[in-house]
Order: structure tokens, then sequence, then C-alpha cells
């Protein structure tokens, strides 16, 4: 019989006799009084081997088991500490007998009084002990955990018993949205929801997910941007400053950066343009960073980021051409594909001049330390936002720069219906020609700038920002991240 399977069997004997002693190993309820954080921080005053008389209840997964004759040490471990407990033969036979019962992994109630020990630990005197839910297979080794990432992703909870900090690192993630919800809110902007099922995607450029509805008889698309489209439409009917956080989905390929659904937030704020946009976003994404980690100096691939300094701007064609020579509005197909050999980088041989030139852009990225803001892209790069008063050439759009990589978009919303029509018509026409990442051509949305939309900004930022002010690759910081069966 394998290792394994002989633990399995051992346990399962165990629980007959827990069965057998009248008791039922999966009650439906325990009454938790006290969290172990709060009983910590209570008796952390008492002194080596004095006793508190006040009664503590509380509950919690046991990590570790340590008998000495009659008596016998181990720790429990609930959502936010863990302590030490103490039990005795002569305190009670039947607690002492159910203990006998229990394994590594168990959950388990107990009742009993806080005292400090010999060695100065602070300890339960345990009184009573409920058996809340009896482990059947044995927990990862503590010292060794899982080691397989595969297996850590596909048992993720294993992860969060044996890592406490990665426990943290997702209730930093909660801390993370609703830092964000709270400060949209704060500053008068309304929560709405927008539809996850689309005719038509737009608000990026991304390869959609597509699925059947049976009840319309129609395909349809998952989302690929929170709603972009649809909360322009929401500023035509009169709302003036709106945000949404959901999930959206992308089916591309998977990095350290891009993965196929995540959480995203986009606001959009009528009667502003892309400045006042870079200057609530620098106010965010402090607060972001102040509220999630507690100051705004951080390490992250690679790079010392100070969100507190001066933020630097980026020029798109200036950047390029300084990084690699090319001048993109005289350079040809040709030319920047041979720079991009040269640069090693990766394309799509039939992607279009400005696919191409977006490459280039990817390329100089890398190196830039930030935080600041990319400008003046090429309208070609981005179909949704208004032309520069200065160069109609290029669109006043800003994107976040952090440690080479970009975090967060925004521009001046498009609100000549003229212009939005040639721009779908011209991503129509590389849609055709299979860019499956192009926009596609929205009919209905061009209606409803016909009947006027004002002047607005629009951001969005997902939840890659937070895998940065991790220093983590994104999968990890996916609770359950999407795996092919075993």
């Amino acid at each position: 019989m394998k290792p394994e399977e002989l633990l399995l069997k051992e346990r399962l004997e165990k629980l007959k006799k827990i069965i057998a002693l009248g008791i039922n190993p999966y009650p439906s309820k325990f009454d938790k009084k006290d969290e172990i954080k709060n009983i910590v921080s209570e008796f952390s005053k008492l002194k080596k081997e004095e006793k508190s008389k006040k009664n503590v209840k509380t509950a919690g997964r046991i990590m570790s088991l340590r008998e000495m004759g009659k008596a016998s040490f181990f720790d429990i471990q609930d959502e936010k500490s863990k302590i030490q407990c103490f039990i005795k033969e002569d305190e009670s036979k039947k607690n002492y007998e159910l203990y006998h019962l229990l394994d590594i992994g168990d959950i388990i109630g107990i009742g009993g009084t806080p005292f400090r020990t010999k060695r100065g630990e602070l300890s339960i005197l345990v009184k009573e002990i409920n058996i809340l839910s009896k482990s059947l297979r044995p927990l990862p080794d503590k010292w060794h955990g899982i080691k397989d990432v595969e297996e850590k992703f596909r048992k993720r909870y294993l992860d969060l018993i044996m890592n406490p900090e990665i426990k943290e690192m997702f209730v930093k993630k909660s801390k993370f949205w609703q830092t964000i919800r709270n400060f949209m809110l704060e500053k008068g902007f309304l929560e709405i929801e927008t539809p996850v099922l689309e005719n038509t995607t737009g608000g990026a450029a991304a390869a959609p997910f597509k699925t059947h509805h049976n009840s319309l008889g129609i395909d349809v698309f998952l989302r690929i941007s929170a709603g972009e489209l649809w909360q322009k439409r929401l500023l035509v009917g009169g709302f003036e400053k709106i945000f949404e956080i959901g999930r959206i989905f992308r089916n591309e390929g998977i990095d350290t950066e891009h993965w196929q659904d995540y959480t995203q937030m986009e606001f959009y704020w009528a009667f502003s343009d892309y400045k006042d946009g870079m200057n609530i976003v620098q106010e965010l994404y402090k607060k972001i960073a102040k509220e999630v980690l507690g100051t705004l100096k951080f390490k992250s691939h690679g790079f010392d980021i100070d969100l507190g300094k001066r933020w630097e701007l980026y020029d798109y064609e200036d950047l390029i051409k300084k990084k690699t020579g090319i001048n993109i509005y005289k350079a040809d197909k040709k030319e920047i594909q041979r720079k991009l050999d040269q640069l090693n980088m990766e394309y799509d041989k039939k992607s279009d001049k400005w696919r191409l030139v977006d490459n280039l852009w990817k390329y100089c990225r890398k190196s830039l330390e930030g935080p600041g803001f990319l400008l003046n892209q090429p309208t070609e790069v981005s179909p949704l936002a208004k032309r520069s008063e200065k160069d109609k050439r290029k669109v006043e759009q800003f994107q976040v720069i952090i440690a080479g990589t970009e975090i967060g978009n925004g521009y001046s919303e498009l609100n000549d219906p003229s212009d939005q029509e040639k721009r779908f018509s011209e991503q129509k026409k590389l849609k055709e020609s299979g860019d499956i990442e192009a926009h596609e051509f929205d009919e209905s949305f061009v209606e409803a700038l016909r009947y006027g939309m004002p002047p607005a900004c629009g951001f969005g930022v997902s939840e890659r920002f937070f895998a940065y002010l991790m220093d983590k690759p994104a999968r990890e910081c996916t609770l359950f991240p999407l795996m092919k069966p075993e």
C-alpha cells in the first residue's frame, strides 16, 4: 500500500472512532466568539507562567501536533493568525480521547484559558474541544510546501493554508479594488453595469471569445472592455460621471502580463479631456499604492518605482525614433520589419504598418522606469480617441507607464460621428484582411454619437497594476487561473 493510501486508511479509521463516540465530525455550526488575532492582542501582556481568569472560545485548522506523555501541544490557525494550544489528560479524559483521534489539517473548535508558558509563548489551556471537519488527506509537507507551480494553481486552497503571505496578498487585492471603488465614489462618479454578452465587441484591440445564445438563436461575444461603448452611450443619455468594475475576456496568449479573464475598471467623465484624466489618474494611483502597500515607493520587475516623484511625459514618435532610428511617419512597412528583425522582436508578417509600429513601441517601453504618461499616439493605433488639435495625425491619449509596461489607458473620447464612422471603416478593412484584434464596425454606436455625446475623458486600468505592485506575474495574483484539465 502506498504511503498516501495508508494515511488515508488511518484517517478513515479515526473518523469511524469519532462517530462511534457519538460525535458528528462535520457539524453545521460552531459559535466562534473570539478571533485568534484578538486573543493574541488582548492577552499579549501576560507574564511567564501567568494564567488569565478569562475563558476564550475560538476555532481553526490544526497545523502541528506535539505529544508529551499525558499532555500535548498543538497549533491552530484561522484566517488571520495562529496560536499554540495545550491539552492535559487530567483536565478532561473525554477531550483527551478525542484529541488522540485528531490529525494535522483537522478543523476544530476549542474553549479554554489563555496563559503564558515557561518559555514565554502565549497559549490556550484547552478545557473543551470540538471536531468541526475531519481532514481525510494530509496537508503538504510544512517545510517543502507545494513545489509544482501547476499543482499550486490547481489546489490554491492548499497554497493558502500553507502560505499565509499568499492569503495576505489576496486580502491586499480586495483592498486594491475597494480603494478604487471608494475613490471614484468620493469623486462623484456613479457605479453602473453594462452587458458582458455583446453582438459586436468594442472598446479595445483584442481577440474575443465567441459563444452561442440558445434563446435568441445568435452567436454573441464576451466583452473585451468594461463596457466602453455602452458607457459612452450613457454619456449620450445624460450621465456625466460613471464607472464600472467588472470582468472582461480576451482570447489571447498567456504570459507574465496577460491572461484570459480578469477585472478592469473604466470611467467616463463628461466635459473633461485627457489632461484632466492624467491629473485624476495620478491621484488615484498614489491613493492605491498608499492604501495597499503603505508607501509610494516599491520595487517591481527590476525597477525602483516612486509614484511620488514627478511623472515623466513620453512622446510616442520621438521615443521610437530615439531608440530605434525609425521615423514612424516616413518609414514604410518593409523598413519597420527589418528593424524588428534586428531587434529580435516577434511580429505577424501579415500585420499592417501601424500594428508593426506598435511592436516597435513595445520594444521601446521595456526600458522606461516611470512613472509617466505616453502621449501623442497615431490615430491608426487608437480608433476611439479624439484627434489632437495640434497634429491631426495623432490623438489625445495617455497611457500610464510603470516598470517598462503599460498600466492604464485613457484619452479624450472621440465624439465626432463622421470621424468615428471613418475610423471604424478602416478597422473593418483590417479585420477583413485577417487582423483579429481590429475593432468591429459598430453602427449602433455611431448612431448614438449622431444624437450628440459631450466631450469626455475615458480611462481604464486592470488588475495588471496590482500584479506590478506585488512584483509578481499576473497569473500568481489570480486566485484560480484557468488551466487545462488534468
